[in-house]
């Protein structure tokens, strides 16, 4: 019998969705052996090692939650190199990764009794020459960022769990962040993209893989194809930049150049922040950072 294994963080701004949509609904599923797991209060890191611990052949895993959920459980399908699947459904505040895959109702995955796979090729993240994680949809590096710490705050966890509002709730929280910190000038340190010496006002890095970014941007299809990507490089702390950005990526696509990987090497030590899928790492002392597709390809179930 095949087994599905819902992957879910009960301390969620929308673990109350979850529980009654999915959680309830999957007990009634017949032809299925249906597993859960929980996601821990520790760290990604531990929780995609325990999760890809659990998986086997023909699992299909469902991500039940936002973007970070959806994180663990990708990452935990690829490190686990077993030959399962990954679906997504939309319980976080941009959903990023439902939106690339069109997934949106526990229906959509489970409607037939072997729902169809696609296969989907991740960013991988390398800092230093070491592996640090696979990215579905996006990777930005420097002040956008860091600006996804505000989510992390007891205040704003309590707001977004209130059913109403939460999308307004986001995006003005982030137009009040930015407007405190554009001011500092925020910029990388000195680095070289691919071996050229870029300007000493570029603010923020971003690669592109997915359909969304933020809900509100308009990526493509490049997780479809095993090599290219689109990247960018912008300052940002510069406001009519950021808007010609965002009305770009809005109504079109944001903009960036088709690349096969991307080597950011800083001219010395430097101190940055890192963010796939709205989770943030700092890193210290660091001296290249590598974007590039993965040699690993996704199973998912996309509508």
């Amino acid at each position: 019998m095949k087994r599905i294994i819902i992957v879910y963080n009960p301390r969620s701004s929308r673990f109350a969705d979850v529980k009654s949509e999915v959680l309830s609904k999957i007990k009634d599923l017949g032809g299925y052996l249906v597993g859960k797991y929980e996601v821990k209060p520790t760290n990604l890191e531990d929780n995609i090692l325990q999760l890809s611990k659990l998986l086997k052949d023909d699992d299909l895993v469902i991500s039940a939650g936002g973007d970070a959920t959806g994180i663990i459980s990708s990452n935990a399908v690829l490190k686990s190199d077993k030959d399962a699947t990954l679906a997504v459904l939309p319980y976080g505040n941009f959903n990023d990764l439902s939106r690339t895959l069109h997934t949106t109702k526990l229906e959509d995955i489970v409607c037939h009794t072997n729902p169809a796979s696609r296969q989907f090729y991740p960013l991988e993240i390398i800092v230093d020459g070491k592996f640090f994680r696979y990215a579905t949809c996006y990777v930005t590096i420097g002040m956008t960022a860091e600006a996804v710490y505000i989510y992390d705050e007891p205040k704003m966890r309590k707001k977004l769990k209130k059913h109403f509002g939460r999308n307004v709730i986001s995006y003005t929280s982030l137009v009040s962040w930015y407007i405190k910190n554009r001011r500092k000038k925020q910029f990388l340190p000195e680095f070289k993209l691919n071996g050229v010496l870029q300007s000493v006002k570029i603010s923020d890095y971003a690669a592109v893989n997915g359909r969304s970014m933020a809900r509100v941007m308009k990526g493509g299809e490049d997780y479809h194809d095993s090599e290219f990507f689109r990247s960018k490089i912008e300052r940002l702390v510069n406001p009519y930049r950021l808007l010609k950005l965002m009305v770009s990526s809005i109504f079109s696509r944001i903009p960036g150049t088709p690349t096969k990987g991307d080597i950011l090497e800083f001219t010395r030590p430097a101190t940055v922040t890192l963010q796939a899928e709205g989770e943030s790492k700092i890193f210290k002392d660091i001296k290249t950072i590598e974007i590039r597709k993965a040699k690993k390809c996704l199973k998912v179930i996309e509508n």
